[in-house]
């Protein structure tokens, strides 16, 4: 809109400068056709010795007829007959044909005047022996000018503003369509298959535009729901067989007794089924096809103290510190305690020698700590930590680290129950390297 309105800004003014300029030429050409005709029928009045006196004059013209030293031989009724009206170079150019305009105090007119001068041809006699002086009031010419330039002066801003107003309606009406569009796009999470955006009535390029986003929306989600589907079913069908080699490893366990090849297997067979249990999980939240459950309020210090009693043979020690003696927060009891027993089984693998759990009211919400005495994560990887299959470099080993799918599944948890993690330093205790620090925060 700018930019055209800078553009019809320009050709207003160069528009406003061409009309005024032409006007004003036309105007000027129109008193010197009309000065120099009248000369003409003077010189051939004054030619043929037929002059009367005073000579014959239209209008406000001023006629003198002047010999070659510049005196004043002949003049109309408002001329003056002592004094020519142009002075002796005036007079030279006057007589080669230039239009010439002169100040109208000469003849007591408030105006200027434009003056044309003809010379008179007598038989006999030099061209230039005599001249036909005749001038006309430009007063009304050049006021018609000013007049003209301050009127555009005026109504051009006048014209912009109008087209300003025009244009942005204009403009705002055509895109109201594509910010919707905007609006729609800006609220699609991809969570829900149904989610589409708002196709506009008039048919157009926009109607065209949307219609093939919801296209490409369509297709993106069948492929999406295909994936998930193939993940939900290939750990569905995994876990039977999971389970029954699971089982026959520990009869073999009871039977013979343990060996290191048994042992060994029974640790794998246990993450993979924890792997395909995580992956389930994951995939009927992509399809939103969770049980819907509505929140309980749960003791926040008594389901810490039975998480931690679940781990007293852990490689640390879990224990619960510095936790309010009553905090009640509001989610489904079995989404808590997933949340924190990912965050505890992180923290135990990674721990140098102990994980610790607190809890406190911090104004609508019950914030939920897990810190460890490990390495932590870098400030760089906190947000990388939480993406699906992601393993730092320190969780790589085959037998300590995880499957990548702990802190993504629990952010999926704590988005559920409308609340927020984040991974911050745990503070340093006598001089140690700081840990990781997990701040879970739940409505109360």
């Amino acid at each position: 809109m700018l930019i055209g309105l800078a553009g019809a800004a320009v050709a207003l003014l160069v528009g406003s400068i061409v009309l005024s300029a032409v006007l004003g030429i036309a105007g000027r050409r129109a008193l010197d056709e009309t000065a120099s005709n009248a000369a003409k029928d003077i010189a051939l009045i004054v030619t043929s010795d037929t002059a009367p006196d005073p000579l014959p004059a239209s209008g406000a013209q001023s006629v003198q007829v002047v010999d070659s030293q510049g005196r004043v031989v002949a003049g109309s009724a408002n001329a003056d007959r002592l004094t020519s009206l142009l002075r002796p170079a005036e007079l030279d150019r006057a007589r080669d044909g230039q239009r010439l305009q002169v100040s109208g105090r000469r003849v007591g007119a408030s105006g200027p005047l434009r003056v044309v001068a003809v010379p008179v041809t007598r038989p006999g006699e030099r061209r230039d022996a005599s001249t036909v002086i005749v001038a006309v009031q430009a007063g009304d010419v050049l006021h018609a000018e000013k007049v003209l330039r301050t009127t555009l002066l005026v109504v051009a801003p006048l014209i912009l503003l109008v087209m300003g107003l025009v244009a942005w309606w204009v403009i705002g009406r055509a895109l109201r369509p594509v910010e919707r569009l905007r609006a729609g796009a800006e609220t699609i999470s991809g969570d829900a298959g149904a989610e589409r955006l708002p196709v506009p009535a008039q048919v157009d390029e926009i109607q065209a535009l949307a219609v093939t986003l919801n296209g490409m929306l369509d297709r993106l989600t069948h492929a999406r729901e295909r994936q998930r589907g193939l993940v939900a079913d290939a750990a569905h069908e995994l876990r039977s067989p999971l389970a029954s080699i699971q089982t026959q490893l520990e009869v073999e366990q009871r039977v013979s007794g343990s060996n290191a090849l048994t042992d060994d297997l029974l640790v794998d067979v246990r993450r993979l089924a924890a792997l395909i249990e995580d992956l389930l999980l994951l995939a009927r939240s992509d399809e939103n096809a969770w049980v819907a459950r509505r929140p309980e309020p749960v003791d926040v210090p008594t389901l810490l103290a039975d998480i931690a009693r679940s781990y007293a043979g852990a490689r640390v020690a879990v224990t619960v510190t510095d936790s309010a003696d009553t905090l009640t927060a509001r989610v489904v009891p079995e989404e808590l305690r997933r949340i924190l027993t990912n965050l505890v089984d992180n923290a135990v693998r990674h721990a140098s020698t102990a994980v610790t759990l607190t809890a406190a009211a911090d104004g609508g919400e019950a914030l939920i700590v897990v810190g460890d005495d490990g390495t932590g994560i870098r400030p760089e990887d906190r947000v990388r930590a939480f993406e699906r299959f992601t393993r730092l470099d320190d969780a790589r080993d085959r037998d300590a680290g995880g499957s990548g799918l702990g802190l993504a599944i629990v952010q999926e948890l704590v988005h559920r129950a409308r609340g927020s993690v984040v991974l911050t330093d745990h503070p340093a205790v006598d001089g140690a390297t700081p840990g990781l620090r997990v701040e879970v925060r739940v409505p109360r």
